[in-house]
């Protein structure tokens, strides 16, 4: 193999080429592998491999500590505090909390409000007694007097918003007439003053009406005579003694005997003036045995 000529201009300078190329590979190779010593020699960062799946798992690779003389040498525009910034977690909201369930609410009590009582005004007039205060009912006209205060003539005795004739007597004293239909039953009657016009009223009072003792007898049966002087068979309630009792005659010496019938027998309390009825009692379609009258035997005939 023949060399180049080193006098030709054109070889010479295609070996000045190559010498110069390869002094400069030299070079570049001494500057990777060794440096020059004045420059550290620089990582490159390249990213780190993804692990595969069922590849165990590499540690991770950290990079060499730099000593003081390398970190003197460095750029001082690189050298910067490090800002940690810790990212927040952000944790999505339960769409549904199972501790809390729905409670239907609770229908307001309501509570009564109690009006406030309005005051009743005072009466102008005053009734204070009644005598009497307690009648027999059934006793017939009477006569009520009533005591009280600031009393006047325009006053008209009221019992069951009924007006009673009425007498003045003074301030503190009145007087009206009670017909016997107004205490004809047991009950009580509300008693008070008025005036015509209403202007003057007074309190009001009760009147006890009961019921007058009735006689304690039933009767029984009756015994007739020619004459028709009839007898009453009555029996006492509580002994039950049969007595004989005519017309006139007193029963437990207070009831007298004013008539006798089949059906009853009337008797009056000698003491009220009250008319009771005793009426006859049978015991079934026969009746009573002592009701039935006994036949009176004319005479005897006597046969020889």
């Amino acid at each position: 193999m023949q060399l180049g000529d080193i006098r030709n201009p054109t070889d010479r300078n295609k070996l000045i080429l190559a010498a110069a190329l390869g002094l400069i590979a030299i070079v570049f190779l001494w500057w990777t592998f060794f440096g020059f010593g004045s420059s550290s020699p620089k990582v490159s960062s390249r990213p780190a491999n993804q692990p595969t799946p069922g590849a165990a798992p590499r540690r991770p690779v950290t990079a060499p500590a730099q000593s003081v003389v390398e970190l003197k040498e460095s750029d001082p525009e690189q050298l910067q505090p490090v800002v940690y910034r810790p990212s927040s977690v952000s944790v999505p909201e339960a769409s549904r909390n199972i501790f809390i369930y729905y409670e239907k609410p609770q229908a307001p009590i309501a509570i009564p409000s109690v009006p406030t009582p309005t005051p009743t005004p005072v009466p102008p007039v005053l009734l204070a007694s009644l005598s009497p205060a307690n009648v027999y009912a059934g006793t017939g006209e009477f006569t009520l007097e009533i005591s009280g205060d600031k009393l006047t003539p325009q006053l008209r005795v009221v019992i069951d918003n009924n007006e009673m004739p009425t007498r003045y007597k003074n301030a503190q004293q009145l007087s009206a007439k009670v017909p016997g239909a107004v205490i004809a039953s047991p009950g009580t009657r509300t008693v008070m003053l008025r005036s015509g016009d209403a202007t003057l009223y007074s309190n009001s009072a009760m009147l006890n009406v009961a019921a007058p003792p009735a006689p304690n007898y039933s009767y029984i049966g009756i015994i007739g005579t020619p004459k028709f002087i009839d007898t009453a068979i009555v029996q006492d309630k509580g002994n039950k003694e049969v007595l004989n009792v005519q017309r006139g005659d007193l029963l437990g010496g207070r009831f007298r005997v004013t008539s006798i019938s089949e059906k009853e027998v009337v008797v009056i309390d000698s003491n009220l003036r009250v008319k009771h009825t005793l009426p006859m009692i049978t015991q079934g379609d026969r009746g009573n045995p002592m009701a039935r009258p006994t036949p009176r035997v004319e005479s005897e005939d006597d046969e020889p």
